[in-house]
């Protein structure tokens, strides 16, 4: 549950953590109308340069954990998984992969948060003492990711870092057996009787629409995580993740947790779609190469 669409992960971001948005396309426009369309790219340097890492990591204890579950159960290689196997090995990934993304949604959120509109309530001496609400004019916090990664070791040190991991854990562990649950389920009824491997064509649906399932789920954890991961950069607002969700539902309703739902769902499509095609035919062709006899 990683990187998609680079502007709507900017506009997911500034509608989860940030305040003053009506809606998504009021988000886009005061995003443009701020930052111009650079405001669209922010923050993701980072992700880019170690989205590789992720995935292949994400893949590689996926895979291998659910091998190694089957291998155990079975005591033969070329098991066939259950749906169990699938849901602990999708368990494990969701809670490793917390230690290599949250550092890198950190930076990212931060970066993407730092020139956001804020808002400040002052009190209107000329009207009684009667409070309003004035957006603040936002200033540049951090000169980049490197900057931002010692900003926050300094201030913060390495439990910086991981600000947010008990939201992400959250969001992740049961958004991957989300993820890969549906994944193989619809594989398998895309999958003819009389075909072993299902088609590039099913392995795109399937990818795409459990990404959209994932992503959908996910959203309110995906919110508290982005509250948590944003707070620091101008002011200090949350005590952890209770304390944000109590904050954020007394402050702004049951309505905040789903923030940004369409913007995850429609962009968990496309990116689950490829991601998953990618994967099934880099391993059919590894598979197939290894299986070529030696000249």
């Amino acid at each position: 549950m990683k990187i998609g669409c680079k502007g709507c992960i900017i506009r997911q971001t500034h509608l989860q953590a940030g305040h003053g948005y009506r809606n998504t396309l009021h988000c886009i426009l005061t995003i443009y109308r701020n930052e111009n369309a650079t405001g669209f790219f922010k923050g993701m340097s980072f992700p880019l340069a170690s989205i590789a890492v992720y995935n292949s990591v994400v893949f590689g204890i996926f895979s291998n954990v659910q091998r190694l579950i089957t291998q155990y159960r079975c005591g033969q290689e070329k098991a066939v998984p259950t749906l169990s196997d699938v849901a602990f090995a999708s368990m494990v990934t969701g809670l490793i992969s917390v230690g290599i993304g949250c550092p890198v949604d950190l930076v990212k959120i931060r970066l993407q948060m730092q020139t956001a509109p804020t808002f400040q309530a002052n009190v209107n001496l000329a009207s009684g003492g009667a409070s309003h609400k004035n957006i603040l004019s936002s200033q540049t916090v951090y000169r980049g990711p490197i900057d931002c990664i010692r900003s926050v070791l300094r201030k913060e040190g390495i439990c910086g870092m991981y600000r947010g991991a008990g939201a992400m854990i959250f969001r992740d562990v049961p958004g991957y057996c989300l993820y890969f649950i549906p994944y193989s389920l619809l594989c398998y009824w895309f999958t003819p009787e009389d075909h072993s491997t299902p088609s590039a064509l099913s392995v795109w649906l399937a990818g795409g629409i459990s990404g959209a399932i994932s992503w959908g789920t996910a959203t309110p954890m995906d919110v508290v995580k982005s509250r948590l991961q944003s707070d620091g950069v101008c002011q200090n607002k949350y005590n952890g993740v209770k304390d944000c969700i109590i904050k954020s539902y007394h402050n702004e309703g049951m309505q905040v947790f789903f923030r940004g739902i369409t913007v995850n769902a429609v962009r968990g499509f496309p990116m689950c779609a490829a991601m998953f095609l990618g994967y099934e035919l880099s391993l059919k062709a590894i598979r197939s190469r290894q299986a070529e006899p030696d000249v």
